[in-house]
């Protein structure tokens, strides 16, 4: 059976040459909140204070520590190897 495109859903621009999200830029806002920008041309800003559980995350609630987020190839990192999939991350961006 053919599917057929539902053009009522909107989804964010992505060029097939473009295989995975990637995050490219993030910028620390204070408090919990990061400018992140998207290599399919979205930018947003993300809080995520209340994604701060569990034991790679709790960490993260010392500001000291949330400050010092990178960008790695794919998405952005803290020095205790916490990260977060940029698919996730589009999608709390997209949110607001």
């Amino acid at each position: 059976m053919p599917v057929k495109e539902n053009r009522s859903v909107k989804l964010p621009l992505f060029h097939k040459s473009n295989v995975w999200l990637n995050v490219i830029s993030v910028e620390y806002l204070g408090e919990y909140q990061l400018k992140l920008k998207f290599n399919n041309g979205i930018e947003g800003v993300v809080d995520l204070e209340q994604e701060l559980d569990g034991e790679i995350f709790e960490p993260l609630k010392d500001k000291n520590l949330f400050q010092q987020v990178f960008l790695t190839s794919r998405t952005i990192e803290w020095p205790n190897g916490a990260d977060f999939a940029p698919e996730f991350l589009l999608e709390i961006a997209l949110k607001k």
